[in-house]
């Protein structure tokens, strides 16, 4: 198994723009699939973003669609979410997590490993 770890969150003004990062240990991140998931106080994890093994297959949860960018670069074992228009609804936990089964299973319970989450605050 890889585990991740996330960073770059912070606060920013709505409409700003942050770029997390999940950087992952071990050498075989290129075998795993790279997912994004959000957590608000009080409410459930949801999905946000997934990227397939090779990059090739992408998935968004349809608030995000169109402002949000999920990407990896295997060559350096991290996966990124770039996050433009930021709005204060998308104020959060984003957590970073890895798997090696389907990326289309969009679930949080069919990931194996997770980041300890970095804070998301934008401001109205």
């Amino acid at each position: 198994q890889v585990q991740p770890v996330e960073s770059g969150g912070g606060l920013v003004q709505t409409g700003g723009s942050l770029r997390l990062s999940c950087a992952a240990s071990g050498r075989t991140f290129s075998s795993y699939v790279v997912g994004w998931f959000r957590q608000a106080p009080g409410k459930e994890r949801d999905f946000v973003a997934a990227i397939s093994s090779s990059g090739a297959i992408i998935y968004y949860a349809d608030s995000v669609k169109g402002r949000f960018t999920i990407s990896r670069d295997n060559a350096k074992n991290t996966g990124y979410l770039q996050m433009n228009s930021l709005k204060p609804e998308d104020t959060a936990v984003y957590y970073c997590a890895t798997k090696r089964a389907l990326v289309g299973d969009l679930r949080p319970l069919s990931y194996d490993s997770w980041g300890q989450g970095t804070q998301v605050t934008v401001s109205s």
